[in-house]
């Protein structure tokens, strides 16, 4: 039992510190503007992956990897349109896009004339 609360203690504490990995890149961020904006976001981006490495350590971490895992494999067992049928497809949707564009002008077109000879 003591071995359990010691494992959800380690992993708040695991949390609380990527948190605050996060929010001390962020304040470096604007801390440090007079530096370059390429430092700057390399900071960020070094900051949230050690904050992410971390968070994977815990136990909410490993099953969340666990869920993107096996939501890679589920993504690999789905059938993909050809690039044919992708074409295709994408064509009628802009052939369609088009024709409801020229219909709804040529109703505005009606509408204004029709409002012009009722205001007039």
């Amino acid at each position: 039992m003591a071995e359990n609360k010691d494992i959800h203690i380690s992993d708040a504490v695991k949390h609380v510190a990527a948190l605050l990995i996060v929010a001390a890149s962020v304040v470096a961020f604007y801390v440090f503007s007079d530096s370059s904006l390429l430092f700057r976001v390399l900071g960020i981006v070094i900051a949230v992956v050690i904050a992410g490495g971390l968070f994977f350590l815990t136990e909410v971490g490993r099953e969340s990897g666990a869920f993107l895992k096996s939501a890679r494999i589920e993504l690999s067992k789905m059938i993909w349109p050809s690039r044919k049928e992708t074409t295709q497809t994408t064509l009628v949707i802009f052939v369609l896009v088009f024709i409801v564009g020229v219909l709804l002008w040529a109703i505005d077109l009606m509408l204004a004339a029709f409002m012009r000879n009722v205001i007039y």
